[in-house]
C-alpha cells in the first residue's frame, strides 16, 4: 500500500520556529493547531495557536521533530499547503504556500479558495 502524504509541509525554518515557540510554554503543549476560519475580506484566513491536545477528527502532522495539530474543519483548505517562517528587517511570520487558494485580499490577511 502507498503511504499517503502529509496534507501540510514544514520548512526548516518553520520548524525551528515552532521548536523554539515550545521551548518558552509553561503549559504543556502538544505542538501548533493550524485552522481555517470564515474572516476578512476574501472569505477565509488561517488561524495558528498552541494545541494541548489533539480532537478526535484533527490531523496531526508529525515533521521535522514538531507536531502539526491540523483542525478537522480546515484540513481540506490545507491540502498541500507548505508552512514557511520568514524574517526580514520590518516583520518576521509564518507564511502559508497554499496551492489550494485563487486569490488573498488586497492586506494579505485573507483568502480564497
Amino acid at each position: 500500500m502507498r503511504e499517503r502524504p502529509a496534507p501540510l509541509t514544514l520548512t526548516d525554518a518553520a520548524a525551528e520556529r515552532v521548536k523554539a515557540l515550545m521551548a518558552t510554554r509553561d503549559a504543556p503543549t502538544l505542538g501548533l493547531k493550524i485552522g481555517v476560519n470564515p474572516k476578512g475580506c476574501a472569505g477565509h484566513s488561517y488561524s495558528i495557536d498552541f494545541a494541548e491536545k489533539a480532537e478526535m477528527m484533527d490531523e496531526v502532522v508529525n515533521t521535522k521533530g514538531v507536531t502539526v495539530v491540523i483542525d478537522s474543519k480546515a484540513l481540506m483548505f490545507l491540502l498541500g499547503t507548505e508552512l514557511d517562517y520568514v524574517e526580514d528587517k520590518m516583520s518576521s511570520s509564518f507564511v502559508f504556500r497554499n496551492p489550494n487558494e485563487k486569490g488573498r485580499c488586497g492586506c494579505g490577511e485573507s483568502f480564497h479558495v
